[in-house]
């Protein structure tokens, strides 16, 4: 399927705001080959403020419907993005640069999203709780918070997108969504196509621009939340924004997510999920593997089958046939720093065993290609502390087990941690110990909107997907009822 260069619109109230060629507009271009595939408005600070103003004027009647017909239109947003499913895909594809299978992953992803908080709306408890009075009556009800402010990054932006718009509408609130810069095509598409489902004008708007948009979206006194997916430092200015107007929050950030190979570690499982979880989306994960910790007495191996694994990876355009096993980075800036982090590498003795350049192949030339690559050794790599985001695996042989825990912890990050072993005891011990929002053991599961999410440590505050991620977006009220006077 090819698409002719999208025109995206924002959703504000219900109105659209056209790019329609103005000078307020920005491209957007394919990552494999910088040709652009689309156009999309640039918000300023009137925008911004229409935008809130819409979705604050929505929130009294949508938060008073019953649970059931928010529930409603949810379902109504996952089935109309399986109807869009492959167009979708390939939008996502070309505006972030992923194989298209992937893309159609992650479409399927958001569907489920909505899906799942639309059967999760209806289970908003309360409680009773005992007095010591007979005429006292106390009860604990959860209302949402209000307008919210959803702000995701570019390497899974409509999946990312859903797990906040998705619990923010079942609880309750009204949704500011503003996409990353470089690629806002699909979820603008999302949020403009939810206009024709019915869903009330202002109850799901969007913006785009640069950060400078994302700042003013968030610091509006009338957001009373702001959930952000990206990195550290771009989360802790948003929560000093925050902290003006004591705002609720909900940040993932960096991962820098570990690998422990154990000396009983399944190995043929072990290097075939550690590929896997290095290199999907071209290493853009915010859980890929950033660090694998292999104890000494299976070393030897586990780097040989790993390498011989890597270079039998395919880079190429996502759109391609057959399709790549990696597509291209998303923009020049990750690129750059994947290049500075591998040549960091060399110049500190480590030994790049597979990749280190990028592809020779001309007609890969023109995107910003690199090729999975494997970096053993070396002593205080960037890559070691700083997140890499990009195609790049690093391999550390360690003595044992605990010096594996001790240096998967010891990083200011804490979002997964993969740890691979046979031994029961080993396994539940050193989940225990390892300071992550999540431990995966013999597998390298990613979010899934069944099971909580959420970073340790300078990885995020606050819980996203599963009934936990629901709750993020309310707020408990005590309700004491004295019934007893005459």
């Amino acid at each position: 399927m090819t698409l002719a260069p999208a025109r995206a619109t924002l959703l504000i109230g219900p109105d659209r705001v056209p790019a329609d060629g103005r000078p307020d507009e920005t491209a957007i271009f394919n990552p494999a080959d910088r040709e652009v595939v689309g156009y999309a408005p640039v918000a300023d600070a009137a925008l911004v403020e229409r935008a809130v103003a819409a979705a604050a004027g929505a929130f009294p009647a949508w938060s008073r419907r019953p649970a059931g017909q928010r529930a409603g239109y949810l379902s109504a947003i996952a089935g109309w993005i399986r109807s869009q499913e492959t167009r979708l895909a390939t939008l996502l594809t070309l505006e972030q640069g992923k194989p298209l299978s992937e893309s159609r992953s992650e479409v399927e992803t958001a569907a489920k999203a909505f899906e799942f908080y639309a059967a999760e709306a209806i289970r908003v408890y309360g409680q009773t709780i005992p007095t010591d009075s007979a005429t006292l009556r106390s009860t604990v009800i959860r209302q949402p918070f209000g307008v919210v402010a959803a702000i995701a990054t570019w390497n899974y932006p409509l999946g990312l997108m859903a797990w906040k718009i998705a619990p923010a509408l079942a609880a309750g609130c009204t949704v500011v969504a503003k996409p990353a810069e470089d690629t806002p095509l699909t979820v603008l598409d999302l949020v403009a196509g939810t206009a024709g489902l019915g869903l009330p004008a202002g109850v799901l708007n969007s913006l785009h621009g640069d950060g400078r948009v994302g700042s003013l979206l968030a610091g509006h006194s009338q957001v009373a939340k702001i959930s952000f997916t990206g990195g550290t430092a771009t989360g802790r200015s948003l929560l000093e924004l925050a902290a003006r107007d004591i705002k609720s929050v909900t940040l993932e950030l960096g991962g820098h997510s570990p690998m422990i190979v154990n000396d009983d570690a399944p190995l043929d499982l072990a290097v075939a999920d550690g590929v896997k979880r290095s290199f999907r989306n071209a290493g853009q994960l915010c859980n890929s593997i950033n660090r694998i910790f292999v104890t000494r007495a299976v070393a030897g191996e586990f780097v040989d089958r790993f390498v011989t694994q890597t270079a039998k990876l395919v880079v190429g355009p996502g759109l391609a046939e057959p399709e790549p096993d990696l597509g291209p980075l998303s923009n020049a800036r990750t690129l750059e720093r994947v290049e500075e982090h591998v040549a960091d590498a060399r110049r500190r003795g480590a030994d790049v065993l597979a990749g280190g350049a990028r592809p020779e192949d001309d007609q890969l030339a023109g995107g910003f290609f690199y090729q999975p690559t494997v970096v053993v050794g070396g002593e205080d790599l960037v890559m070691l502390r700083e997140e890499t985001f990009g195609p790049v695996a690093p391999i550390l042989v360690v003595s044992d087990l605990d010096e594996a825990i001790t240096r998967a912890n010891a990083l200011d990050y804490g979002l997964v941690c993969h740890l691979y072993t046979r031994d029961l005891r080993a396994s539940i011990e050193g989940a225990e110990r390892l300071e992550f929002g999540t431990v995966n053991v013999n597998n390298v599961g990613g979010g899934d909107v069944r099971f909580p999410y959420g970073g340790w440590k300078q990885s995020g505050l606050g819980l996203e997907l599963a009934h936990q991620g629901l709750d993020d977006y309310l707020q408990v009220k005590h309700i004491r009822v004295e019934i007893g006077y005459r």
